[in-house]
Order: structure tokens, then C-alpha cells, then sequence
């Protein structure tokens, strides 16, 4: 990472690169322009003196003869983590509900349908440390912890469905812990949950002391907006768990994370985007953002020294689309809140057009898979 990190990728782009060719470089980078939408002036104005970034995009869909459009429109929120991660643990929870809560309120005023927050989004992204105190404090039920009642607050408030990343304590199965999103209809009850199916092993990413992988395989939630799925952070970096979302009919898959810019960067505008157009389906890809000190210095199992931080969480949460196409990112640096507007008609118009789902030879997939997983497998790999 630059010792200075730049606001973001567009906007270097949009400094440095003559307005003719900008145009050619999008479209190759990022596929169809995407419209951008005139929000509300009391929402610009409300995001500048709450200082976070504020940004809205339309996609586009063909106009049919039987079908109305399905206008829906998501927010994406990224954040910091508002007070010190030596502060007490109420206290903590409490900024971050009141942080996010008037994020909350200006996508509201925007329109908003179907909101997602950041993995994990009332704690530091602690699971780096490997001390159990007083992280799993943190934990609470996913039905009737005190964050699930502030979203649903926040569902009957404004009419908005909720997507609510927490750490879970699983009350009923001995008080175990899981990586848990929390899905809650805009009518305020509690529509389901959703776990981490994949868990990271790799750098500070040592979440499996604290939880392990999820047991609830691909639930797609039937919102009064479309078929939501939420495929938490590290799940993105595995082709099938997004394939079995879409599979079970996802139209909006959320990617909520939690990722550093040393170790994932490179890949973050890749692999939402290719899921989104392989799978028939719109992505959306949120991380947090700033950086978070520890107490106590920890090592990454690497040899290199001991340090008290994960790295540069670098936001840039974006919404990609079947057709290839997708938002900018919101700022690398700052919190945000991403709005985007797409007819779900979309989805079936891309299926039709590429035919992935058509083509795809999923009986051969399956049989071949069934083979692999035994232990007496054998590659198919022909010799002289």
C-alpha cells in the first residue's frame, strides 16, 4: 500500500487520463456506463456534515412487452470503526449503532429498498489477534440480540429490508459462535440468517479460533424487493459458493467483508464482477475501511515482526452487474454509502443473451465432483 493511499481508482483515473480515452478505458475496466443518479440535496447535504462519502448509480434494463420492470434499489455501507478497540465493549456497539443508524437514515432518504452492512459490523475485525477477550463479548444472538432489535428499528423506520453481519452466539447449539448475517424484513421481523460458509487460514486471518465454517449452505432470503443471498467475505474467492446462491435463485448476492489492501486488492474489482456475470445475477461487494490498533502486538505466522494492526482496510465497496458492467467504488479512505438503482429484468435478459446456466453441464460437474471428494480419487490425466 502507498504510504499516502489515494481516494480511489476512478478518481486517479479521472486526473491523469484525457476525457476521450477516459471514456474507452472505462468501458474495457468497467464495462456499460452506468447512469448516475440525482439523489435527494437534503441527502448530499446530510452525508456532507455526517462526512461520508455519498454516491448513486442506475443499470440499466431493456424495456419488455410482458414484464414490468423491478426497480430496486440497494445501499452498500462502509465504516470505520468509531472509538478505540481498548474502549468498553457497550461502548463501542453503541457508537457503532448510532454511526451507522444515521448512514442509514440518508439512504432512507434516498430510496433505499434493501440495505447491507460490512462483515462483522459492530466490532473491530479483531479474529486477527487470537485472544478470545473480550472479543467474543461481542457476540449476541442473531433473533434476539440488541443489534437484531436496533434493525429492526431500523426495517419498520423507513420500510427497508436489512442485512446484518454480526458475530453470533448460538445460544441454543452450547453458546457457539458463528460468523452470522442476519437478514430482516422491511415488515421488522427477522426473515432468517445466513453463515460464513468459507473461513480464511492465511496472514492475520486466523478466524477459525473463534469460529468455524458455517452449517446453513446457500439460503436465498424472498425479500418484497427479490431474492436476496449474502455470501460473506471469504466465500467470494470460491466460484462454486456464489454458482450455488444463484443456483437457488439469488437475484442480489451481498459480499459483505472485512479485507486489507496488501493481501486482496488486486483481486476486489474481480471477483464480485466475474460472479455477477457468470451466475446471471447482481453482486454486491462492501468492505470497511481505516485502519485498527490493538493492544497487544501479534505475529502473522510469517516470521515478520510483531505488529498491533491488520493493515489498510480499503472500502471501495461496488455493485456489479450481469451484464458486466458495474458502479464506481466508493472511497478507499472514508465511510460511504454506495446507492444503487437496477431492474432485476436484467438478470433473465443476460441468462437469455450468454445462456451460462443453459450450457453448463452441471450433471458431468457433479458426477465427476462426487468422484473427487472420495479418498481413493484418481485424476483423470491420460500417459504415454
Amino acid at each position: 500500500m502507498s504510504a499516502t493511499p489515494f481516494e480511489s481508482l476512478e478518481k486517479t483515473l479521472e486526473k491523469h487520463i484525457p476525457p476521450e480515452e477516459l471514456k474507452e478505458v472505462k468501458r474495457i475496466m468497467f464495462g456499460k456506463d452506468t447512469k448516475t443518479i440525482e439523489l435527494p440535496q437534503c441527502a448530499v447535504e446530510a452525508a456532507a456534515e455526517r462526512g461520508f462519502d455519498l454516491q448513486g448509480s442506475a443499470f440499466s434494463a431493456s424495456v419488455e412487452q410482458l414484464r414490468q420492470p423491478r426497480i430496486v434499489r440497494v445501499g452498500l455501507i462502509q465504516n470505520q470503526i468509531v472509538l478505540p478497540t481498548d474502549a468498553p465493549v457497550i461502548e463501542q456497539i453503541t457508537a457503532l449503532h448510532k454511526r451507522v443508524g444515521e448512514i442509514v437514515e440518508v439512504a432512507a432518504m434516498c430510496g433505499v429498498n434493501i440495505i447491507c452492512f460490512q462483515e462483522a459490523w459492530t466490532m473491530p475485525f479483531a479474529f486477527c489477534t487470537r485472544e478470545k477477550v473480550p472479543w467474543t463479548e461481542f457476540a449476541e444472538s442473531a433473533e434476539e440480540g440488541q443489534t437484531t432489535r436496533f434493525c429492526q428499528e431500523l426495517a419498520r423506520k423507513y420500510n427497508v429490508v436489512v442485512v446484518s453481519p454480526i458475530l453470533e452466539r448460538d445460544e441454543v447449539h452450547g453458546e457457539t459462535l458463528w460468523n452470522t448475517a442476519v437478514v430482516i424484513s422491511n415488515s421488522g421481523s427477522v426473515l432468517g440468517k445466513t453463515r460464513k460458509n468459507h473461513i480464511p487460514r492465511v496472514g492475520d486471518f486466523n478466524e477459525s479460533t473463534y469460529y468455524m465454517e458455517g452449517n446453513t449452505g446457500h439460503r436465498v432470503f424472498q425479500t418484497q424487493f427479490g431474492k436476496i443471498a449474502v455470501n460473506i467475505c471469504y466465500g467470494r474467492h470460491h466460484p462454486l459458493n456464489w454458482f450455488m446462491y444463484s443456483v437457488n435463485g439469488a437475484e442480489i448476492i451481498f459480499n459483505p467483508s472485512a479485507t486489507v489492501g496488501e493481501l486482496s486488492e488486486p483481486m476486489w474489482p474481480i471477483e464480485a464482477r466475474n460472479a455477477a456475470i457468470a451466475n446471471h445475477c447482481f453482486t454486491c461487494a462492501i468492505n470497511r475501511v481505516g485502519m485498527e490498533h490493538f493492544k497487544n502486538e501479534f505475529t502473522s505466522g510469517d516470521g515478520k515482526k510483531a505488529h498491533t494492526d491488520f493493515g489498510h482496510f480499503y472500502g471501495s465497496s461496488y455493485v456489479a452487474a450481469p451484464d458486466g458492467s458495474r458502479t464506481p467504488g466508493l472511497s478507499r479512505t472514508r465511510d460511504g454509502l454506495l446507492v444503487a438503482e437496477m431492474d432485476l429484468n436484467l438478470t433473465r435478459q443476460i441468462s437469455d443473451k450468454w445462456s451460462f446456466k443453459m450450457t453448463g453441464r452441471y450433471e458431468m460437474y457433479a458426477e465427476e465432483l462426487a468422484k473427487v471428494v472420495q479418498h481413493d480419487f484418481k485424476a483423470n490425466i491420460i500417459k504415454e
